[in-house]
Formats: C-alpha cells, structure tokens, sequence
C-alpha cells in the first residue's frame, strides 16, 4: 500500500512535474491576490492569451521562447493602457477586443508555419514533458517575481484599494501599474510550459479569490492564498498519476472545487454573525 501511494515520486517525470507546479502555484497565488482586489481578473486572461503571436514570432527568430511571450504580454497591456486613456471604451471592453486579436494573430502565424512546438502544449501546457532546464528557468521567473511582490507589496496594495489616494501621496503610480503589468506577463511566461495559455488564468484568479472569501486581512490572504495554490498544485500532479489525467486540468478541478467550498465557508460564517447580531 505505502509502495502504491509513494509510486508517483519515483519517476523522473513526475518529480519534474511536482516541482514545476509548486514553482509556478507560488508567484501566480501572491499575484492573484491583488489582481482580485483590484478587479484586474480579466486583465491576467488577456496577457494569458496575448502572449501566442509572441511566441510564434521567437520562434521564427530563433530566440528563446519566453522572451517573445513577455515582449507580446507588455505589448497587450501598453495597448490596453493607451487605447483606455484616449477612448470613451471602458477597460474591459478594451482588454477583450485587444486579446482576442492578438490570440487570433497568434493562431493564424501558427498556421502558416511548420514547427514542433505542439499547439495543444501551448494552450494547455505539458507538465509531464518538462525537463530540470525548465524547471530551472521557472524557478528562476519564480524568485524575481515573489521577491518584486515581497518587496513592494505595500506600494501594489495601496495602488489596488485607491490609486487616487496613492496618486495623492506621491506614489509614481503609472510605475506601480506598468511594474504590476510586467510582473504579471513573467508570472504568465512562466507558467506556460507548466499549464499553459488557457489554464494559467486560473492559477492566477482562484488562489486569490479562495482567500478573499476566507481571510479579513490582507497578509492572511496572501498566506492562504498561496497555500491553497501549492496544495491544489501538489494534489493535482499526484491524482492525475493515478486518474491517469492530465495535471493543469486537474489541479483547475481542484481550485474550482476549492472556491466551492470557500465559498460556502463564507455564507455560513455570514449567516452565523447575522444570527448573533440579530437581537433576541
């Protein structure tokens, strides 16, 4: 029985896989808080998606990969900025037409190149194929873009409740939200090989929203936030040996059916303290 259970980590493959999927849970779950509390949740699935045409054009040039994704990433958000400050179009309505584009750019170059790049691992990832290389540049993604949030998690903070008032301190706000922005396109290069275009936004919302709905504080929902990233991650890639599924999907099963719970959490602890509030 203990042989079964311990069988997942005496493969190459699988100890690759476990590794990648905590290295990529970490970053997305501390960013997904503030993506959450400032309602930028869209605006992770348009970089998610942006990112294709880039990849396709490194790959026409012959340099690495991830350097084409982050290049189309900042691309989607500096043209999602511009055409909100010099349009009567809302930020949500940009963001889509500007990531649908870019996404349809990114499938039509695919088409009309030969490549080994496999489209599917593209969209949803190849966790099981990675190599200790990639889990090296991952890991390396991973350290900048936790230590850029540990160290100016009070800026992005106040930048996320009230950019005005932040504005009104002397906060360089536009280099809060381009900074923010860059974080978030190498949190997405990052997890690309991992779980891919789609999938990623999922890493990079549910983390946050489960501790949202859990926590009152917000050093308590980063604390959550990413413990709940890392078990789903953990969870995910173990399962999926034995379901003999594929590991992304899974560990989205597993934050979706975490939000349930969470969820659920919240509406009973509410309906408890309006029980206790409500006079006798």
């Amino acid at each position: 029985m203990i042989e079964t259970l311990l069988l997942p980590f005496q493969f190459p493959f699988m100890q690759q896989a476990f590794a990648i999927a905590l290295l990529v849970a970490v970053p997305s779950a501390l960013l997904s808080c503030f993506l959450v509390l400032k309602g930028w949740s869209l605006m992770g699935d348009a970089v998610s998606h942006a990112v294709l045409p880039g990849i396709v054009l490194a790959y026409i040039a012959g340099i690495p990969l991830a350097i084409g994704a982050f290049a189309a990433g900042m691309f989607c958000a500096l043209a999602t900025g511009y055409l909100k400050e010099n349009s009567r179009i809302k930020e949500d309505t940009v963001m889509g037409v500007v990531f649908s584009g870019m996404f349809g750019l990114g499938i039509v170059l695919y088409t009309k190149i030969q490549t080994e790049v496999h489209l599917d691992h593209i969209l949803f990832g190849d966790m099981l194929g990675v190599s200790w290389r990639d889990v090296a540049e991952t890991g390396a993604i991973a350290v900048f873009c936790v230590a850029a949030i540990a160290i100016f998690r009070r800026d992005l903070l106040l930048h996320a409740f009230d950019a005005q008032h932040a504005r009104a301190i002397g906060l360089p706000v536009r280099l809060v939200h381009y900074g923010l922005l860059s974080v978030l396109s190498l949190t997405i290069v990052g997890a690309l090989k991992a779980v891919g275009i789609i999938l990623a936004i999922a890493l990079l919302i549910s983390p946050g929203a489960i501790a949202f709905l859990l926590t009152t504080r917000f050093e308590r929902m980063l604390a959550v936030s990413v413990i709940v990233a890392a078990a789903a991650s953990f969870a995910g890639v173990y399962l999926s040996f034995f379901l003999d599924s594929a590991p992304a999907p899974t560990i989205v099963l597993l934050l979706s059916g975490g939000f349930a719970i969470a969820f659920l959490v919240s509406r009973l602890r509410a309906a408890r303290a309006e029980r206790i509030a409500r006079p006798a």
